[in-house]
């Protein structure tokens, strides 16, 4: 499925992109019910594959407004436990993709894919992670070397009839460390997850850890926690009917509601683990693999971030991320499901990507 939703300049108005987006959406998904089953995904559920070694490990005390808050963004142990902030994995078998979802998610043959056994992060990789990591090696993001990243802001009306994809800009001086480009910083947010970081930032994390970044197949086995159902392809609610994840309710891209507790990115783990143990699988911030994105082509239904780049910036390897953002709506991504990817270019810094590392058992 893929559509389009090119406005003219000087046409377009509030309304009528809403009523675009929302009647193109109406016929890509149907619109969820809230049930027990739909929310056995984020709750009590199979999880044989989070395993016997994870006994007597500090695991993160996150999970709720309240904890994700006080959470410094360090987990328990950092950089004096080789897996610190990680749970274990037990290999398995999974459905690899999805038969309700987008043509780029349809599983190959059965969709019957195994993964071996793997060490991953509880969470996104966040601000202070990253600055741990910048402190003790001197690393300089491709954003500051490249001179600024691509940034999402809420556009006014005057923006979205003068121009495609309003809601992106290249802001000169936005990196990691400067989010809203010069003059801005961390504060408050060093327990955020760590974005416009490139897939080349987010090795080069990985890989002074000793580890990697997760393949496209161990991030969705992860994801999806040991389910199988049309239930993973709803929006994420609790079983009150309440967001369990950060994703935009409302009318993209000019008004969030904020339903779900959050207006753009939240800090890690305000949300319940899955049943592998793991937060915010879903929305927040998409998450790098290490996969070149193959298959159907499907247009970037958040918009392509490249078409802000400098004329001047050349097109590097698309690569797959997962997990959807706290920009995937139910009228404009519906890409807030464990099956869905996206591409993105390796070099291209964004303010709604980035990512979490594996350690993969010894063969």
């Amino acid at each position: 499925m893929a559509f389009s939703f090119k406005l003219k300049s000087g046409v377009a108005l509030y309304g009528a992109y809403a009523a675009i987006a929302a009647a193109a959406f109406a016929v890509a998904f149907a619109a969820p019910s809230i049930s027990a089953a739909s929310a056995a995904a984020f709750g009590a559920g199979p999880s044989g594959a989070f395993d016997n070694l994870n006994r007597s490990r500090p695991l993160a005390a996150l999970g709720s407004e309240q904890q994700c808050k006080r959470y410094s963004g360090l987990p328990a142990r950092w950089r004096d436990d080789p897996q610190a902030g990680m749970v274990h994995l037990h290999g398995g078998d999974f459905v690899f993709g999805s038969k309700l979802g987008y043509e780029d998610e349809r599983p190959a043959g059965d969709g019957k894919t195994h993964v071996a056994g793997f060490w991953i992060d509880q969470t996104d990789v966040t601000n202070a992670q990253f600055a741990a990591f910048v402190h003790a090696t001197g690393y300089v993001s491709d954003a500051e070397r490249q001179g600024g990243a691509v940034v999402f802001h809420t556009p006014t009306r005057e923006e979205m009839n003068a121009r495609d994809l309003a809601w992106w800009s290249w802001v000169k001086s936005a990196a990691w460390n400067h989010p809203g480009g010069p003059g801005s910083n961390l504060d408050g947010r060093m327990n955020q997850p760590v974005t416009m970081v490139t897939q080349a930032d987010a090795l080069a994390y990985a890989h002074w850890l000793g580890r990697d970044l997760p393949t496209e197949a161990e991030w969705e086995y992860a994801g999806k926690a040991g389910h199988d159902g049309a239930d993973l392809d709803t929006a994420p609610r609790d079983a009150h009917g309440k967001p369990s994840a950060n994703y935009w309710q409302g009318v993209f891209p000019v008004l969030d509601t904020g339903e779900d507790g959050h207006v753009g990115l939240a800090p890690v783990g305000c949300y319940a683990a899955n049943d592998f143990r793991l937060y915010d699988m879903i929305g927040n911030a998409w998450e790098w693999t290490r996969d070149v994105y193959t298959g159907p082509h499907q247009s970037h239904t958040n918009g392509d971030t490249a078409a802000v780049a400098p004329l001047s910036r050349r097109h590097d390897t698309p690569m797959v991320i997962k997990g959807g953002s706290f920009l995937c709506s139910r009228d404009y991504c519906v890409r807030y499901r464990a099956a869905s990817r996206e591409q993105q270019e390796a070099d291209l810094p964004a303010s709604h990507i980035g990512f979490r590392t594996v350690s993969r058992d010894a063969s």
